[in-house]
């Protein structure tokens, strides 16, 4: 089972709001790709990077196997809270799954999912490398963290390397 990041608006958030009712896996259609916020994910900025954490989000719940694809790097893993580790195959594999869901749709998921689970995020950049941390805000960002991803910019655009998640809980 691939691991869904709620506190991260990408990657592994989505599949596990489906699979867990916490995190939604996101799909993005063709045609849905040129409403995602694609203009500031090139940026090597806190912004920029946090604008790929969305749009990985919405890619998963709709679908959208070909973004991430580009997105992940070959080397990709998405580590759950119970210590398994789960490829880029099958974090792809599960948004594929989800294929047809509307951008509309998944934006409401999303949406709901923040305004029913507070989370607050954290971004440290050193150089080509950003860790995106999500964090249950009733324990901040020392104590209640749930979930990182690691980043690295490469020709022009950020790519997930790894993301870990954990078991805690508010």
């Amino acid at each position: 089972m691939t691991n869904f990041n709620p506190l991260r608006p990408p990657t592994a958030m989505a599949v596990a709001l489906l699979a867990c009712a916490v995190f939604s896996v996101q799909t993005i259609p063709a045609h849905a790709q040129d409403a995602m916020p694609a203009a500031d994910e090139a940026q090597q900025t806190e912004a920029g990077v946090m604008a790929v954490e969305n749009h990985w989000t919405l890619a998963e719940m709709t679908g959208d196997t070909v973004w991430l694809d580009h997105m992940l790097l070959p080397e990709y893993r998405s580590v759950g809270d119970n210590g398994a580790a789960h490829p880029k195959d099958a974090i792809v594999a599960g948004a594929a799954k989800r294929r047809g869901t509307s951008l509309d749709q998944a934006k409401l998921k999303w949406a709901a999912y923040q305004r029913d689970h507070a989370f607050g995020s954290a971004v440290v950049m050193q150089g080509n490398t950003a860790i995106v941390s999500f964090y249950d805000t009733s324990l901040g960002p020392q104590k209640g963290v749930r979930s990182s991803d690691i980043f690295v910019y490469v020709d022009g655009q950020w790519h997930a390397l790894y993301s870990q998640h954990t078991a805690v809980r508010g």
